[in-house]
């Protein structure tokens, strides 16, 4: 709830009241723009295909935290799942689309099914899980769609050339869904986390030195960022602090997309 006892800053920075939904709020980044969203004093259901992996997470975030199963590649399931969650939740205030996965190999071995793999999570079952929820954001006039977008939205990385195109694409969805959506108050945006210290960035890199010392050698900060840098940064572009902002990407790299 928003009042006279709340300071400035809780009301420009908090989101007390608001309902967050977090695709791949399981673990590794989702996971912590869910904590974050909580520590905000937002309500948060996160979703994924694994229950075991959502009630741990529920548990790490605390009694603010609902969970609810979806695999974005069921196209035909998204639109009751979103029925369903705001039935038993409420409506969906921020909905975040963060869940993702890649097929990793050269390109001329990469086949249509890999990238109808790829893009069937970050493109088709995102836009899907968005066309559900923002119709009620817009009807109140209020709501914010974060996109989890990636340094391949800029840069060229070999062998996930699938993952490279659907992250691209994300850039102009923000663009298009901003200016058929701010009219009616409703902001949509994208991060772009740069490398980021989650279990999968220590598995690419642990046995690798080489490709670790590259990647912390393009970056200005000099270090690889925190999973709460990515939450903070949510929280924020979810937040009235971020009322005039929209059709945007952030990039929160420590510098690395600009380095030398």
């Amino acid at each position: 709830m928003t009042g006279p006892s709340q300071s400035p800053l809780e009301r420009a920075f908090g989101l007390a009241g608001k309902h967050a939904l977090v695709t791949g709020g399981g673990s590794g980044l989702g996971l912590a723009i869910a904590k974050a969203f909580a520590a905000a004093g937002a309500g948060v259901t996160i979703a994924g295909r694994r229950l075991e992996l959502l009630e741990q997470a529920a548990a790490e975030i605390g009694p603010n935290a609902r969970i609810a199963r979806l695999d974005l590649r069921d196209i035909g399931s998204i639109k009751g799942f979103a029925a369903a969650v705001e039935a038993e939740h409420g409506q969906v205030d921020i909905l975040v689309n963060n869940a993702g996965n890649t097929v990793k190999k050269p390109f001329e071995e990469q086949t249509a099914e890999d990238l109808d793999q790829v893009f069937d999570v970050h493109v088709r079952g995102a836009l899907e899980l968005t066309r559900s929820i923002i119709p009620g954001q817009a009807a109140r006039g209020c709501g914010s769609v974060l996109f989890i977008a990636s340094m391949t939205s800029f840069i060229g990385q070999p062998l996930v050339i699938g993952y490279t195109a659907a992250k691209s694409a994300l850039t102009g969805v923000v663009r298009g869904l901003s200016a058929e959506y701010s009219g009616r108050n409703v902001r949509v945006n994208a991060i772009a986390p740069g490398w980021i210290d989650t279990d999968l960035f220590r598995a690419a890199t642990s046995n690798d030195k080489t490709r670790y010392d590259k990647i912390i050698g393009r970056i200005q900060m000099g270090r690889v960022g925190k999973p709460e840098d990515i939450g903070w940064a949510s929280v924020f572009l979810a937040s009235p602090a971020a009322a005039y902002v929209t059709g945007q990407t952030l990039v929160v790299d420590g510098g690395a997309l600009v380095g030398f």
